[in-house]
């Protein structure tokens, strides 16, 4: 058995109030049957338990605080963040990691907020779920002395290079490949070939990042099937073993 899975989208936000049941019955359709959601901070904490309250077969939370929410008061979302974890199981830590495209204003303490969710991911036993935008090799050292063999998680939307995507394998991680893997100029048309597909899993960031034809419209989980036709494509295999094998990579990832 196998389909595919979203393992990256914000499908609780205002984006979707309009026709978020009707949205998951179109990804079913579509043979996404699972889809994974991080928190930003607290301000989604509630929209987001609601979504996996009412759908709980298809869509399961992550908690986690985003690197661009973390501000002088940093340690107040932590300790929301803690909490939570303390109450109750999530799928992943996340989405946390590192931003140096927004502002850098806050960059010691994203770094410190790293830290401290790595090691709540080591002490729950949970994967990190990792923003890591402009920041790929910042993010690589921060992990790098805080890894071990029980530790794993996802860069989430890679925007690396194969000796990047190297080093995050090495680390027992894998990359989650979106909507940017069908953009004309984004990059990832030579390096795809090269990733190795037990490292690979796919994911949409809805509402952002649609994929072509959608580029610039609102992301939907439901456009999985075009984001894996493109990397099926790269890396020269069938989308029914694409599927199969991105199924197989999330599973283990979140242990579903």
């Amino acid at each position: 058995m196998s389909f595919w899975i979203d393992t990256h989208a914000h499908i609780y936000t205002n984006h979707f109030d309009a026709d978020r049941t009707d949205m998951l019955a179109r990804c079913a359709e579509q043979q996404v049957n699972l889809i994974y959601m991080p928190n930003v901070d607290h301000t989604s904490i509630d929209s987001m338990l609601e979504v996996e309250a009412k759908f709980p077969h298809q869509c399961i939370a992550m908690m986690g605080l985003h690197p661009c929410s973390v501000k002088k008061d940093f340690e107040k979302e932590l300790y929301r963040v803690e909490s939570w974890l303390q109450k109750k199981r999530f799928a992943a830590i996340g989405e946390m990691g590192t931003d140096l495209y927004w502002d850098k204003t806050f960059w010691e303490q994203q770094q410190e907020a790293f830290k401290i969710q790595t090691a709540w991911a080591k002490q729950y036993k949970l994967p990190l779920v990792i923003h890591c935008r402009e920041s790929v090799d910042e993010t690589i050292a921060l992990l790098e002395p805080l890894a071990s063999p029980s530790l794993t998680g996802v860069f989430h939307c890679f925007p690396g290079t194969v000796e990047q995507a190297k080093k995050i394998f090495d680390l027992g991680f894998y990359v989650g490949l979106g909507g940017v893997a069908t953009f004309k100029n984004g990059g990832l048309d030579t390096v795809i070939p090269q990733l190795n597909i037990d490292r690979i899993v796919l994911e949409t960031d809805s509402p952002y990042l649609a994929p072509v034809p959608h580029r610039g419209k609102r992301n939907t989980p439901e456009y999985i099937p075009l984001i894996a036709s493109r990397v099926a494509a790269l890396q020269n295999i069938s989308m029914a073993e694409l599927m199969q094998r991105t199924y197989t990579n999330a599973t283990k990832l979140f242990e579903k």
